[in-house]
């Protein structure tokens, strides 16, 4: 593994030494296969793409008429991004997620993917918090979870029951699959999951 000088994941630093020196073995290329038939089975609808990195997925969405905006607090993964991503470049934005406001119409998903896991453990509540309070009831949080018992990383990955619990307050469960193309760094421990944003817990404040 290269000697990276940034340690710290919470840091933009960090990631963009990775995106300089081309180290991102978690960037499989293209967007994964649960992804393009979900997108190509649902109706378009205003989404959200936190630490899109090369922003592949961007491209997917926005090709399908997404009205799509993918953010990245690290400055060479914006730069990768907008180059990924070309006539969509403009959907590709410098920005921390923690502070980022939809613009236009409210977010009715939000995608995930290496996010959580790329983040130290003890950020997933305020992770999981945010994604609540950025989708309104019914607003959908899908994509890819790492699970994992490593101590180390990113990737940080998280015990099924600690995700449930992370998101139980919040969001149903609709669904849970295996993932058949994962890569390396992720394959036989991720599921593609898809929660549900649950009425009741926002009016209740849960």
């Amino acid at each position: 593994m290269a000697d990276f000088l940034q340690r710290d994941p919470r840091s933009p630093a960090f990631w963009d030494e990775r995106f300089e020196r081309a180290y991102t073995p978690w960037d499989r290329g293209a967007a994964p296969q649960a992804l393009r038939e979900f997108v190509a089975a649902s109706a378009p609808r205003p989404s959200l793409i936190p630490g899109c990195g090369a922003a592949h997925e961007l491209v997917l969405l926005a090709d399908a008429g997404w009205d799509a905006c993918a953010i990245d607090f690290a400055p060479a993964a914006v730069q990768k991004g907008r180059a990924v991503a070309g006539r969509h470049a403009a959907r590709v934005v410098e920005a921390d997620f923690f502070a980022w406001q939809p613009q236009g119409e409210a977010l009715q998903l939000i995608y995930e993917r290496a996010f959580l896991c790329a983040l130290p453990p003890a950020m997933r509540p305020q992770v999981a918090a945010r994604w609540a309070a950025l989708l309104p009831p019914g607003g959908l949080l899908v994509g890819y979870f790492f699970f994992d018992h490593a101590a180390k990383g990113p990737p940080f990955g998280i015990a099924r029951s600690e995700l449930e619990d992370l998101l139980g307050g919040n969001f149903d469960c609709l669904e849970d699959q295996p993932v058949s193309d994962s890569i390396a760094v992720f394959e036989g421990k991720e599921r593609w999951m898809i929660w549900q944003r649950r009425a009741w817990a926002q009016e209740t404040g849960r």
